[in-house]
């Protein structure tokens, strides 16, 4: 069955995935923590990220929990049977970056720790596809070098895939225009798939196949020495690494597979990467799927699927928009969604597993966008954005409390953190619901928060919501929230 799971692909990729199972890996991970937020934001609502959500999205940061990380991997990979001149060549690297560009060692290692284990999941004949940007692309190669081995001859292409195949694009001051992504093209083994890719003869180059044979075939014979060649000894001409037939979405946003995306790729491409390195009944997995483009590209090629993404923004989406809309599929019948709480009991077990993915789980089933700090986020876990007129951005923080235990002290320093970081309104989530007794007291301390009045309305400052509420469908009382996951990706009052 074809699965997509919501979380972090580290956790799923090392809880879910049986070891060499993948025949076909492709990533198109996040160039930077911004990233995330950013596409989202634009995806959903058509409109620029604004100030107060960009600087609400934490950047890479080489903090205590990355260290801890980069401590890790050297050991990691030892115990993956890398050579001691590729580990130790890792810890140099990163000694040097700490001091250097320690944001771009923290994305590094985040990177690092999720390759090394989809080159565990790799079958010995499998490939995984790594697309990139200039921002890291000359790193990620070293990184790939190290774990996939480029003297053992794995490292098989670096694919310069055109972005911009026409004129009219206005370039930046003092510099050469930028056209191109790459995707780097690794095997784990000496034996891959590979199934020649070929673009059609041109009906020019057809003409000068002006003879027939006996059998009705075309050929000519006016090459050097006579021989004959046939038009259809090929099926047309052999690929190379750098392609420029297939257009991005820059210059085809009204193609009826755009779903809106800023960072969605072609199906042309995935279909071309998909046909050459698998073949139909092969597993292919996509660690940061997004809006699931391979998903797509592989149920049209008769390929099983994996899909992960840590955004229940982009589960809705691809679940809806993408697997249900586009190809008809049926939810527990063509595939399953794992990891996504829908009873109060899956929600506890999301608690107990993991504070911080519960928390983001939460503020994103109320439309809201969940802090990037694990830790010291100063009790706001996340925030909802709205419109309060069409020039100001507002908001409502989001504290989530997962215990069992939550008093009205819990209320009051809510209270505090709305006074403190001068949002418009705050809103406390609860795991369980709070007795009649105790709502009456929690309803006092919320009450003395006062009201706000938004275009004619007005809203209580503070509010509050249980998970069973939450699964029942109900938010918290605020303008319409940006981001708010619709097929028409711009929102009423937005435009």
């Amino acid at each position: 069955m074809n699965h997509l799971y919501y979380g972090d692909c580290l956790d799923i990729m090392g809880a879910k995935i049986e070891p060499e199972s993948v025949d076909l890996i492709y990533l198109d991970p996040p160039f930077n923590s911004n990233r995330g937020y950013s596409a989202i934001y634009r995806d959903e609502t058509g409109r620029p990220l604004p100030d107060q959500v960009q600087a609400f999205a934490d950047t890479w940061t080489l903090n205590e929990e990355r260290e801890r990380a980069v401590a890790r991997l050297e050991a990691a990979m030892h115990e993956a049977g890398l050579s001691e001149g590729n580990c130790r060549f890792w810890a140099e690297m990163s000694s040097a970056l700490r001091q250097w560009q320690p944001q771009l060692l923290a994305y590094l290692s985040y990177m690092t720790e999720r390759l090394l284990v989809m080159r565990s999941l790799l079958k010995p004949n499998g490939s995984i596809y790594l697309h990139c940007d200039p921002t890291a692309s000359h790193y990620l190669k070293m990184v790939m070098d190290l774990l996939f081995g480029a003297g053992e001859d794995n490292f098989r292409r670096e694919i310069i895939w055109n972005l911009r195949t026409s004129s009219g694009y206005k370039a930046a001051a003092q510099n050469w225009v930028r056209s191109h992504d790459t995707i780097l093209y690794y095997s784990k083994g000496d034996r891959r798939v590979f199934n020649k890719q070929y673009t059609p003869y041109s009906e020019e180059y057809k003409r000068r196949f002006k003879k027939k044979d006996e059998g009705d075939r075309r050929y000519r014979d006016d090459r050097p020495g006579g021989r004959r060649q046939y038009l259809d000894e090929a099926p047309g001409i052999a690929m190379t690494d750098v392609w420029s037939d297939i257009m991005s979405f820059q210059q085809n946003s009204k193609s009826d597979e755009y779903l809106g995306y800023q960072t969605q790729k072609p199906l042309k491409l995935l279909k071309r990467i998909i046909e050459a390195s698998s073949n139909p009944g092969d597993l292919i997995m996509d660690p940061f799927c997004g809006c699931a483009v391979a998903m797509e590209a592989a149920q049209a090629l008769k390929r099983r699927w994996i899909g992960m993404d840590i955004s229940i923004h982009a589960i809705k989406r691809v679940t809806s928009m993408r697997l249900r809309d586009r190809l008809g599929l049926v939810e527990d019948t063509d595939y399953v969604v794992e990891g996504v709480p829908r009873t109060l009991e899956e929600a506890k077990a999301l608690w107990e597993k993991s504070p911080y993915y519960f928390q983001k789980w939460a503020v994103e089933q109320v439309e809201g966008f969940a802090t990037m700090k694990q830790t010291d986020d100063g009790g706001v876990d996340g925030k909802i954005f709205f419109n309060r007129d069409r020039e100001k951005i507002g908001s409502l923080i989001v504290e989530v409390k997962g215990s069992a235990s939550v008093n009205t002290a819990a209320i009051r320093e809510l209270r505090g953190t709305l006074e403190r970081e001068g949002p418009d309104m705050a809103g406390l989530v609860t795991m369980e619901k709070i007795s009649d007794r105790k709502r009456q007291n929690f309803a006092q301390e919320m009450a003395q928060a006062g009201e706000i009045e938004i275009g004619n309305t007005s809203y209580p400052r503070m509010q509050l919501l249980s998970v069973p509420e939450i699964l029942a469908g109900e938010m918290f009382k605020t303008p319409p929230a940006i981001g708010k996951n619709k097929k028409n990706p711009v929102l009423p009052g937005l435009v």
